[in-house]
């Protein structure tokens, strides 16, 4: 397995003058580092990319920067729809430009947006067709698209596993798989071991983070059977630590983090890690 961390454990918003980051990662013994794009973060993709390549990081994106309401793949509106797609497309590019290997997150809906209704019947099938010219798309780059569950307190459209496997069954192309984030899950699904099994090999990476989205370890995610389960189904994918670094001003405020869970970016990825990796050796000899 391969471990990784967000950019938000450090930094609120990623930049050129932000490389050294890059190299931090590295010396915590990382094998990946993501970072958040859009429409305000501003940098150069392929100082970025080379500096990563440099130092053996793989690197994933994921749309956590402004990010027009309109720009919505699941949107009732037509037009809506192909502003979504253009926009998503521009984020591929950048992916592209970074030697990304993936573009990860809610890219079927937009997060913060839940309609309060019934969903309309045409719903998933509009949406898989963005999602499905979407992955066509970013495979001519080399460029996973991979689709994340989250809350319903963050969206309407896909909050657990089996809903996201009914849309990737309808937009059918095989550039597209699952990210599974513990934190998202919580309030979603009781059987995780049966949820991951069911993605089987669509799962790319997994988020690890506590159920209070604090360092993995001493809370309500069932870790155990959850690293018992990866093993089962042959995972050999990402593992990355998402949160929110507490101790910049009001960044995790403004983020909707109103607790201290992680005032040392570094002390945070050494402790999850650890935990993670340990656990990982210790489950696999169970």
């Amino acid at each position: 397995m391969k471990y990784g961390a967000h950019c938000y454990l450090f930094v609120e918003r990623w930049s050129d003058s932000q490389l050294h980051l890059l190299d931090l990662a590295k010396e915590l013994g990382l094998d990946m580092f993501e970072l958040s794009v859009g429409d305000d973060i501003v940098f150069d993709p392929f100082r970025t990319g080379e500096r990563a390549a440099s130092l053996g990081l793989d690197l994933l994106i994921g749309p956590g920067g402004a990010w027009p309401l309109e720009c919505d793949l699941s949107a009732d509106d037509k037009g809506d729809r192909a502003k979504g797609l253009a926009w998503h497309k521009r984020q591929v590019d950048v992916a592209a430009a970074l030697g990304a290997a993936a573009y990860a997150g809610a890219l079927y809906g937009h997060p913060g947006v839940v309609k309060r209704r019934r969903p309309p019947s045409d719903e998933y099938d509009r949406t898989a067709e963005g999602l499905h010219e979407l992955a066509a798309y970013a495979a001519k780059q080399n460029v996973a698209i991979v689709l994340e569950p989250m809350s319903h307190f963050r969206t309407h459209m896909v909050n657990t596993t089996d809903q996201l496997l009914c849309l990737l069954d309808l937009a059918r192309h095989p550039n597209l798989s699952v990210l599974f984030d513990t934190y998202h899950v919580v309030t979603e699904i009781r059987d995780y071991p049966a949820a991951i099994q069911s993605v089987g090999s669509r799962l790319y990476a997994l988020h690890a983070c506590e159920n209070d989205r604090g360092v993995p370890g001493g809370g309500l995610i069932p870790w155990d059977p959850i690293f018992k389960t990866l093993h089962a189904i042959g995972f050999d994918g990402y593992i990355g630590l998402e949160g929110y670094n507490s101790g910049l001003g009001d960044f995790a405020f403004q983020r909707g983090m109103f607790h201290n869970v992680c005032p040392d970016g570094p002390a945070f990825v050494r402790q999850g890690i650890g935990f993670l990796r340990d656990l990982e050796t210790r489950t696999r000899r169970s």
